[in-house]
C-alpha cells in the first residue's frame, strides 16, 4: 500500500494533517482470522489531535474476539511515523506511512508481524481497513460520529 503513494520530501511538522479525527467515533464491521471465520464487530475509536500530534485508542470486540489497538504518532509533511501497541495482546511496534487530508496509509510492523493500515474520513464517517500476515487476518470497518 506505501509504495502507491508518492514521496515526499522531509518537511517541517504539518499542524494539519489529523484535522478533522479529534474526537469520539463509534460504529461496526468485521474481522477475519487466520482459520478463514469471520466475526462482526462493535468498535469505537478516540482520537486526541494536538498540531502535528495524534494519539489514537480503537476497541472492536465481537461476542468471541477482542482486539485493541493504541497509536501515537507525529506528522511531519506528509510522512506520518511514530508506534503502536495492540492491548489485548501486549505487542507494540512501529508505526509509519504517508497521508494528510482524512487519508492515511500505514504500516504496523513488530519482529515477526506486519499489518497495514488505511484509514479514509470524509466529514463524520470514516472508513479502516487493516491487512494483517498473523492469525488476525484483515479487519473492516465503519466508523461515524
Amino acid at each position: 500500500m506505501i509504495s502507491t503513494l508518492l514521496s515526499a520530501s522531509p518537511g517541517r511538522a504539518d499542524p494539519g494533517a489529523f484535522t478533522g479525527l479529534a474526537g469520539a467515533w463509534h460504529g461496526s464491521g468485521t474481522v477475519a482470522l487466520e482459520d478463514g471465520s469471520t466475526e462482526r464487530i462493535r468498535c469505537r475509536a478516540t482520537y486526541g489531535v494536538t498540531g502535528p500530534r495524534m494519539s489514537l485508542v480503537l476497541t472492536c470486540a465481537s461476542d468471541a474476539y477482542k482486539f485493541g489497538l493504541q497509536a501515537d504518532v507525529l506528522a511531519e509533511g506528509s510522512t506520518i511515523s511514530g508506534s503502536w501497541t495492540e492491548t489485548s495482546r501486549g505487542v507494540s511496534g512501529v508505526l509509519q506511512g504517508r497521508g494528510g487530508g482524512g487519508n492515511f496509509q500505514l504500516v504496523a510492523t513488530t519482529a515477526g508481524f506486519n499489518a497495514n493500515i488505511a484509514l479514509a474520513t470524509r466529514g463524520n464517517k470514516q472508513s479502516v481497513s487493516i491487512r494483517a500476515d498473523s492469525q488476525f487476518r484483515a479487519a473492516n470497518i465503519a466508523l461515524s460520529r
